[in-house]
């Protein structure tokens, strides 16, 4: 599927990190649905979600364009950081 591809990918590149979410249905700009089945999962709506610096965007979409993949995207400003005992 094309978000393990992605989380692959992310990894691949050193980001810091991706989770990769599946919905039951939703639909897209288009209007139409998109859904999970019990014996077709390719048509599941997936997200990801990724904590990265500017830079690292730019990187990502850099090489997302040299693939030629469409996909949608969100991307807002965030503050990221930890609290306590970092883990390892």
């Amino acid at each position: 599927m094309l978000g393990d591809w992605v989380v692959d990918l992310a990894k691949e590149m050193g980001l810091r990190g991706a989770t990769l979410s599946t919905g039951i249905e939703g639909f897209g700009h288009t209007g139409r649905l998109h859904s999970s089945h019990f014996f077709e999962l390719a048509d599941q709506p997936t997200e990801i979600r990724m904590a990265i610096t500017e830079d690292e965007s730019e990187r990502l979409f850099v090489r997302l364009e040299l693939e030629e993949i469409s996909v949608f995207y969100i991307k807002t400003p965030i503050e990221m950081g930890f609290l306590g005992k970092k883990t390892t």
